[in-house]
């Protein structure tokens, strides 16, 4: 297993960093949030996680090791693959995800894409007993911070943008472009989407050049 990369970035897209590791570009499947915290060019070291099927390898990267030890956890459960795992890291923190079961926060699930009603009730039976209680107070950070500033998936998302390469100026304007479907998610789920978010912002920076 490969449990950690370590190098400077040589690349980024929107769910992939590329770190070069003794002059081999290894390719790490990430969450937008860990995409928003690398620069090219810098050092970093990413948790990993390798993902191994017959017809493929897969590293996953986190921003720490309790990241890591969550996604893990997170396919213990029936119908989790790491996609889907990844995906809920994508939308909250390790410790949010522990306040989610710990509480039986049925909503805070089925606002990660691909989770359903019924799919939310079974992962809240089946993860009680795996992922324990929260480890700090991060998992109400984004409620904090949300009443007092602005909101934690426009500040990420614009990090994201930032960190592929994009002047400040440019991320400012991808955001406002997507606010209205990140309110509109909101309103449904309470919850912004940012994978998605991401992915229709460069949509309109793509077209705007």
């Amino acid at each position: 297993m490969i449990a950690f990369v370590s190098g400077p970035v040589a690349a980024l897209a929107p769910t992939t960093a590329v770190v070069e590791v003794g002059g081999v570009g290894m390719a790490v499947q990430c969450t937008p949030n860990t995409i928003a915290g690398l620069r090219v060019g810098e050092h970093t070291r990413l948790a990993t996680s390798l993902v191994v099927r017959e017809d493929s390898l897969t590293l996953y990267g986190f921003a720490d090791d309790d990241e890591r030890q969550v996604f893990e956890l997170l396919q213990t459960a029936s119908g989790v693959g790491p996609r889907l795992a990844q995906a809920m890291l994508g939308v909250h923190s390790p410790d949010a995800l522990r306040l989610a079961v710990s509480t039986g926060d049925e909503k805070a699930l089925t606002a990660v894409p691909g989770i359903g009603k019924k799919g939310a009730q079974k992962l809240l039976l089946e993860l009680k007993d795996k992922l324990g209680q929260p480890l700090g107070s991060s998992g109400l950070v984004g409620q904090q911070r949300g009443a007092t500033g602005p909101a934690p998936w426009t500040e990420q998302l614009s990090a994201a943008l930032i960190g592929l390469g994009y002047a400040s100026r440019e991320a400012e304007e991808a955001v406002a472009a997507v606010t209205p479907q990140a309110e509109a998610a909101l309103a449904e789920t309470g919850s912004a989407p940012v994978p998605q978010l991401l992915r229709a912002a460069l949509q309109t920076l793509n077209r705007a050049r």
